[in-house]
């Protein structure tokens, strides 16, 4: 076997998370850098995330969707996009309400969503496959066997979730929706206010 150059277990991480174009996991940050402890990783991966939190740096070293990734600061965010000459992709209001269902009623199926929704959701559902949020997880054991749906890796990535434990409570969204209603009332006053007569 080759013998690999003496370089610092530091500059190899980030060449790890740089070149990678999905989340690291812990396992296989295990595997490449052999005969380093679980606590020794940690303790790297610790130092990195403190050294890319610092004020002049343009990326965070972020915990998502079982493993780490590098990410841009969100304050650089602006001048990333208007270098790629690219939006961030955004989901509708239908997506997002769909999506909600899925991720809290997993697994869910079709005629469960619809009937929770009170419309169809063709549409929505196969823009939410094709966009890898959501995926097939089987079929329900009842009669004409209706395919199953679940939030896939994709989902937790986008949101950056760690994993499905992160997801919001109902209580916590219900303690949100009162301040967000309130704030869209005093947005409309204001917009009215600002219109010509």
């Amino acid at each position: 076997m080759d013998t690999l150059p003496d370089v610092e277990p530091l500059a190899i991480l980030e060449a790890l998370l740089f070149v990678s174009e999905v989340p690291v996991t812990m396992e296989r940050i295990e595997e490449v850098l052999e005969g380093r402890s679980r606590a020794e990783i940690v303790g790297l991966i610790a130092g990195f995330q403190e050294r890319c939190r610092q004020g002049d740096r343009g990326l965070l070293l972020v915990e998502v969707a079982g493993g780490y990734r590098l990410v841009t600061k969100p304050e650089v965010a602006p001048w990333v996009q208007r270098f790629r000459g690219t939006k961030p992709a955004k989901l509708s209001k239908a997506a997002l309400e769909t999506l909600a269902i899925i991720a809290y009623k997993q697994p869910i199926t079709k005629p469960e969503i619809e009937a929770i929704r009170g419309v169809t959701i063709d549409g929505v559902l196969k823009t939410l496959v094709e966009r890898d949020l959501i995926r097939i997880l089987g079929r329900k054991p009842e009669v004409g066997r209706p395919i199953l749906y679940g939030t896939s890796r994709d989902f937790l990535e986008y949101f950056g979730f760690k994993d499905l434990s992160e997801l919001p409570t109902l209580k916590e969204i219900e303690s949100l929706a009162p301040a967000a209603a309130g704030k869209e009332t005093s947005d409309e006053a204001v917009g009215d206010a600002g219109q010509p007569g």
